[in-house]
């Protein structure tokens, strides 16, 4: 674009796609938004093009009353659209949020369809730089549950404890996540290229109603037994962030197994299938805790509060060595296999320490031997 802010026009601003990509250009500075949204008058959209450098056309209509809406919103708004446009003189940069629907023969489809001609035809006679983006289920925060999202309603309702319905387990579905619909969209009002593309989101996953329930399933039970799904990338990721997403606001904290003795208190908090877990555990001025090796289980201690005395001594040579750590200097200590170990509070006041194990601790075979140093 000419100038350092572009001017962004975006229809349906007030639906799914619409509200993540207004949250997302005003984080960016520099584009400055205008919207149309459901109840605003057509007429207004020649005055609000005459005000844009680029346009992302997002309003639609999927679930009406009456089939007709679907000609009506889909393609007719998008036909004013591009009257609009045409009527500007100037070649604005058009994104047009269509859907795979469009290859089918439907009433919704041939709406889409429909939009994406009328799309194409401003192109071929303008000039415009066009970019069709056929997109298929698209799933994250802020969509409607119980519409036509079903990740959304399997989200919303399994976060309730609410029942969904499952027609056909392996019935197929292709997503992709709302997120990556931002950045290619983005992507392409960054670098305009003249004429009709389309647009590409990526990457797109596909899976099963029933893989994609039981996933969405297991995010919950991870309450319980406080072992965590592999949520760091993909498709995992991404339904992870939309199932919390709709957690209910009374659900935003949930427990976590306490274990108190006179020593003070140890608190699990999370495990993984493959990485271990991680605790906190709190000891009480003078108390030492561990006394114990292990020959395989490795663990990595941070003291958060307190002053804490770090003692190791080697099964076979003998070797001793003492360390000191404190809350006001942030250091991790490591547990040696073949090394009796233990921690003593060293400090006025009660400890706070965060543990990490490399495994799960299994209490048929834990790997800890009592051995006092």
């Amino acid at each position: 674009m000419s100038q350092d802010v572009c001017r962004v026009l975006v229809t349906g601003a007030n639906g799914f796609i619409g509200k993540n990509l207004v949250v997302r250009l005003g984080e960016l500075g520099r584009f400055a938004v205008t919207t149309f949204v459901r109840g605003d008058e057509v007429a207004t959209l020649p005055a609000l093009v005459s005000q844009a450098d680029a346009v992302v056309h997002l309003a639609g209509e999927n679930r009406p009353q009456d089939e007709s809406a679907f000609a009506t919103v889909n393609a007719g708004l998008t036909e004013a659209l591009c009257d609009a446009i045409r009527a500007s003189g100037r070649k604005l940069p058009l994104l047009l949020a269509s859907s795979t629907q469009a290859a089918h023969d439907n009433a919704y489809g041939k709406s889409k369809l429909a939009a994406e001609q009328a799309v194409q035809a401003l192109s071929d006679t303008t000039g415009c730089p066009a970019v069709l983006f056929r997109l298929p289920g698209v799933f994250g925060k802020w969509c409607k549950p119980n519409y036509n999202s079903v990740v959304a309603t399997f989200c919303h309702n399994l976060a309730r404890d609410l029942p969904i319905q499952i027609h056909n387990p392996a019935a197929s579905l292709s997503l992709v996540y709302v997120d990556d619909v931002i950045t290619a969209m983005i992507a392409a009002l960054d670098e305009p290229v003249e004429g009709t593309s389309q647009g590409t989101v990526s990457p797109q996953y596909t899976t099963t109603l029933g893989e994609l329930a039981d996933q969405i399933k297991a995010f919950g039970n991870c309450r319980t037994t406080l072992l965590t799904e592999r949520v760091g990338t993909g498709l995992v990721r991404a339904l992870y962030a939309t199932y919390v997403s709709y957690l209910p606001n009374e659900r935003f904290a949930y427990d976590v197994p306490a274990y108190a003795d006179p020593r003070g208190v140890f608190v699990e908090m999370l495990k993984t299938p493959d990485s271990g877990q991680f605790s906190y555990f709190t000891a009480h001025p003078g108390v030492t805790r561990g006394g114990h090796y292990h020959h395989t289980k490795t663990e990595k201690f941070l003291v958060i509060k307190g002053r804490a005395l770090f003692r190791f001594r080697h099964l076979l040579t003998e070797e001793v060595v003492e360390l000191t750590t404190t809350g006001e200097k942030p250091q991790v200590v490591d547990t040696i296999p073949g090394w009796a170990h233990d921690i003593t509070n060293v400090g006025d006041d009660d400890m706070v320490v965060m543990l990490w194990a490399n495994e799960i601790f299994d209490r048929a075979n834990p790997d800890t031997y009592a051995c006092p140093l």
